[in-house]
């Protein structure tokens, strides 16, 4: 029965991380950059998990529709990053390379597809300027 209830509220709190992490996703499309053409997005989003980083940087490439994306978490010494890349920048920049070079800062490494990557780190005091170094290095590429 306790086990039971546990498990209950486990679901329901992930359900609702789900929906604030969305609803922080939807907020983030204004925060985008023009670079050369294209979106430029790099953010955190507080307390989520992969699985909401990567449905948020879905959402964000069907919203922003040519856009390279790169969204990162914290929980404790952990950094969790995930990267998005429309299929029509994939042949300048790829998602596992952005999610790379950001993943190096954190004290970590990444990777993945073309248009999605993920990665991660233990520096977390560093992924603020982490994310900030993304604009200029998407800007070398395009």
């Amino acid at each position: 029965q306790m086990i039971e209830n546990v498990r209950t509220l486990e679901k329901e709190l992930a359900r609702l991380k789900a929906k604030v992490t969305a609803t922080q996703g939807a907020d983030l499309a204004d925060q985008a950059i023009d670079v050369k053409g294209a979106r430029v997005l790099a953010a955190t989003l507080d307390s989520a998990d992969a699985k909401s980083l990567r449905e948020t940087v879905d959402k964000l490439k069907a919203k922003l529709k040519s856009a390279i994306i790169v969204l990162g978490a914290t929980e404790g010494e952990k950094v969790t990053l995930i990267a998005g890349v429309t299929s029509d920048l994939t042949n300048k920049v790829k998602a596992g390379e952005v999610v790379g070079h950001v993943a190096q800062q954190v004290g970590g490494k990444g990777g993945g597809r073309p248009d999605m990557a993920q990665g991660g780190g233990t520096l977390p005091n560093n992924l603020a300027s982490a994310l900030a170094s993304v604009r200029s290095w998407v800007e070398e590429r395009l």
